[in-house]
């Protein structure tokens, strides 16, 4: 990793991911985690408060960066369940088959380098009645909107860490054995189109 990617860039993700439209997407979706919960780039924490303490038991949060697990401290000390850290990918997650009740997929799949690869993790650690929770950027519903995504994507993803703003979530999540359950979306208020297609909901088997 480059100082920039590994100094700067965990503190530029958490104060754009910290922004209140975003923080209010987590809220929609968090609070739906049950039981054992695997949370994929758990980064700065930005998730750890809206976490049940009566419906979870746990969350193990998957990250690259051990730098945003240090920004995440003050969060994670203050947060009513227990999350642990696991250094590493979300592509090759460290733990058994069948383990996982719930994952949590809040503003992380833009950024993975194979995100279908890091959701056939996903479908092999949940439990056969988990599910998956979602919020999400995406590619927009408009074509004048999704031209600019497109241009842009490159110089977006030099400057963010490698996110994408024009990856099709639903359709990523459409392409494994995982079933839309409930899903929604819209552009977010007072933020650029190009970044601002907001979809979110859950996925069981």
């Amino acid at each position: 990793m480059s100082f920039y990617e590994n100094k700067i860039l965990p503190h530029v993700i958490n104060c754009a991911c910290g922004l209140a439209a975003i923080d209010r997407q987590r809220s929609k979706v968090v609070p739906l985690a049950r039981g054992e919960v695997l949370e994929l780039g758990i980064g700065t924490g930005l998730n750890a408060k809206h976490y049940d303490s009566a419906q979870v038991t746990r969350v193990v949060g998957i990250d690259p960066s051990e730098e945003s697990w240090h920004l995440a401290q003050p969060a994670i000390m203050q947060s009513r369940v227990a999350i642990e850290f696991l250094h590493g990918s979300a592509e090759d997650v460290p733990l058994p088959d069948n383990s996982i009740d719930t994952v949590v997929i809040t503003f992380t799949l833009c950024t993975i380098p194979d995100p279908s690869r890091a959701l056939a993790e996903v479908v092999r650690v949940l439990r056969p009645e988990g599910k998956v929770v979602v919020a999400e950027h995406a590619l927009a519903p408009d074509e004048a909107v999704v031209k600019w995504q497109n241009r842009l994507n490159g110089v977006w993803g030099k400057m963010a860490g490698g996110c994408h703003i024009n990856r099709d979530i639903r359709g990523l999540i459409n392409a494994t054995p995982l079933k839309v359950r409930d899903w929604q979306a819209m552009y977010l208020p007072q933020t650029p189109k190009i970044a601002g297609y907001n979809v979110w909901g859950t996925a069981t088997f």
